[in-house]
């Protein structure tokens, strides 16, 4: 377990609900030359405190009848990076917050869902972005 401060570092990815999912992806790729893949849009960029290290950020478009943004009713889902997920999780469930599911991992990092005050749903990410640069593709810059 990380003994880092729990702590959000970033934006992981922005995602929102689409009626025409594949014809907005294509739209940005073409008017906005996102590097849009099957998953959406990764940002590459640098991490200010280890600059050799790439992070990423995803962009991503989804169909309206997704229902990977319950239980929230938005159009939209914010993911942000997060180090020590686990204490983050522990810390909010003090302080009252709506934890929607249980800390899931993956080879690309440490995924859990809460809700804001609003009904947002919200995505924390501690992310293994090592595993992301060994995958290669095309990334926005």
């Amino acid at each position: 377990m990380s003994t880092k401060t729990p702590k959000v570092t970033g934006i992981g990815g922005i995602f929102f609900k689409s009626e025409n999912p594949q014809q907005v992806k294509d739209w940005y790729g073409k008017n906005l030359e996102l590097a849009v893949g099957p998953n959406g849009a990764p940002f590459e960029f640098r991490n200010a405190h280890r600059p050799d290290e790439i992070n990423y950020l995803n962009w991503d478009a989804f169909p309206d009848s997704t229902e990977y943004f319950n239980p929230s009713k938005k159009q939209f889902m914010i993911n942000y990076r997060v180090q020590n997920i686990e204490g983050l999780v522990a810390n909010l469930k003090q302080d009252g917050v709506t934890i929607v599911d249980e800390i899931t991992e993956y080879p690309y990092g440490k995924f859990v869902h809460i809700m804001d005050p609003e009904g947002n749903k919200i995505e924390l990410w501690e992310p293994i972005d090592s595993f992301l640069t060994g995958l290669g593709g095309e990334t926005t810059k």
